[in-house]
């Protein structure tokens, strides 16, 4: 009788679903699908935020009683936060904070103008009078109102508007309006608050805009941004002051602006400062802009924590159309700097740091990219210990399963003694027993099978005709 043996496709499958089983083994691997830690989210985002200085100077020229003369009085500045959107140079903030250098306020002009007056006419009084600079506040305050009566009205003020961009390195570029809709402010009520401006650089490090349409309230955000209790923090150091702070919270609400525009309110905190900040969600992807914050009442109104707004992404969305933005969210840095925080957080700390070096050449002396590559040059690479215990594992059922196939290759036409008498007893034509044992151990061995043909395996081999089986019999060898 033939035994039944596992066909060689089966075998094959067998032992592709072992490996399979020994690869679902393996060690710790990176979550599917784009989801990131928090830590990573915030670091791809940092070095794409920038510090905006919206900046005034003027040429004051005045009359102080028959002196004519010229002065710079202390330039007007404003910051607040910018972020790149295209590698060519390229970034997004609020239109309040250039609004200053792009579309100087007459009260910006005459406040200028007056720090002239006062810095030109006074002490020329003073000197007039014999009076030395801060002996007398109570006199200068008098010549100061006397100043501004007698010299303000002709006073003239030629002003210099710049803006600037300030990167973590410390980079300082000048930048140029692109694009600009006023705040939400006036009369029309009508604009967005938003400014898209253009440096001289390139390859710079990108921050990928997101999908707020799917922003759900309890979403988390980060707001990151150069809050002014930070720069002018007397406690920290001038390159502290230029890398973006990070606070964190949640979308707390879906409202809309006087003009009907929709914002999402967060209750992440924000300060002056932090205004065209990008708000990042879990994927380091901007979810919007950081517009306005909440003041309390009265005429000295602090901000009122947890109730700030951001613009949504699709707003920026479509204020950069028709320009030369390109949004795919990709540069040189980028390439780098993303694919070494992945093997870093996966603990490959040397493909890491060999990323790491590779984003600094592309844009030097940025903090974070510092920071973390020191910490990658001084961590080893740990031992994969699940790997490995994965790969033994894989190995072990592999060969067991090659040996486990071998097996059954080699008993396939094996059949049971218990089946042999089956056959002898039920069978209506017995099979054919061939003792195919060689002519020593024959004689040797006191077994002897019942109805059973002495062949040996040398007759067998050379096709003896000492006998004949019909070739529909069933044949059953014993050998040893």
């Amino acid at each position: 009788m033939r035994a039944m043996a596992l066909p060689k496709a089966a075998r094959r499958g067998s032992v592709l679903a072992i490996v399979v089983l020994g690869l679902s083994l393996v060690g710790p691997s990176r979550a599917q699908g784009n989801h990131i830690s928090v830590q990573e989210a915030v670091l791809r985002a940092k070095p794409a935020v920038a510090l905006i200085v919206s900046e005034v100077s003027a040429d004051v020229q005045v009359d102080c009683n028959g002196d004519r003369t010229r002065v710079a009085p202390t330039p007007f500045r404003e910051t607040g936060t910018g972020w790149v959107i295209d590698a060519r140079g390229y970034l997004i903030t609020n239109g309040h904070v250039v609004q200053p250098a792009y579309t100087p306020p007459m009260w910006l002009i005459s406040s200028l103008t007056r720090k002239g007056v006062e810095s030109a006419c006074v002490p020329i009084m003073l000197a007039r009078m014999g009076v030395q600079p801060g002996d007398r506040p109570d006199l200068e305050e008098q010549l100061k109102r006397r100043a501004f009566d007698t010299a303000l009205p002709t006073a003239t003020a030629k002003l210099d508007p710049n803006i600037f961009v300030v990167f973590s390195n410390g980079t300082r570029l000048r930048a140029e309006v692109k694009k600009y809709s006023p705040p939400v402010l006036g009369a029309e009520m009508s604009g967005r608050d938003l400014a898209l401006l253009k440096v001289d650089a390139n390859d710079l490090p990108v921050l990928p805009l997101g999908d707020s349409g799917n922003a759900q309230i309890g979403d988390p955000v980060h707001i990151l941004g150069f809050p002014g209790v930070v720069l002018s923090h007397e406690l920290l150091n001038q390159s502290a002051r230029v890398e973006a702070s990070v606070t964190n919270g949640a979308i707390s609400g879906f409202k809309q602006d006087v003009a009907n525009n929709p914002v999402i309110q967060t209750d992440a905190p924000a300060a002056w400062g932090n205004s065209g900040g990008p708000a990042v969600n879990v994927h380091g992807e901007v979810t919007g802009v950081l517009t306005f914050v909440t003041l309390a009442p009265g005429p000295e109104g602090s901000i009122v924590q947890g109730f700030n707004f951001i613009i949504p992404a699709a707003a920026v969305r479509d204020f950069v159309q028709g320009t030369e933005i390109t949004l795919d969210g990709r540069s040189r840095f980028n390439d780098h700097w993303f694919a070494g925080l992945k093997d870093f957080f996966d603990q490959s700390y040397r493909s890491a740091a060999r990323h790491f070096r590779a984003a600094d050449s592309v844009q030097p002396n940025l903090p974070d990219v510092k920071r973390i590559l020191a910490e990658a040059e001084s961590r080893p690479t740990p031992i994969p210990w699940g790997w490995l215990t994965g790969g033994v594992t894989v190995a072990s059922l592999g060969a067991f399963g090659v040996m486990w196939a071998r097996r059954l290759q080699r008993n396939r036409f094996r059949i049971a003694p218990a089946e042999v008498v089956r056959l002898l007893e039920d069978s209506p034509e017995p099979p054919v027993i061939l003792d195919v044992r060689s002519a020593n151990s024959y004689a040797r061995s006191p077994l002897r099978i019942p109805n059973a043909v002495h062949i040996t395996p040398q007759e067998l081999q050379q096709g003896s005709t000492a006998f004949r089986i019909e070739p529909h019999r069933t044949v059953v060898a014993y050998c040893t």
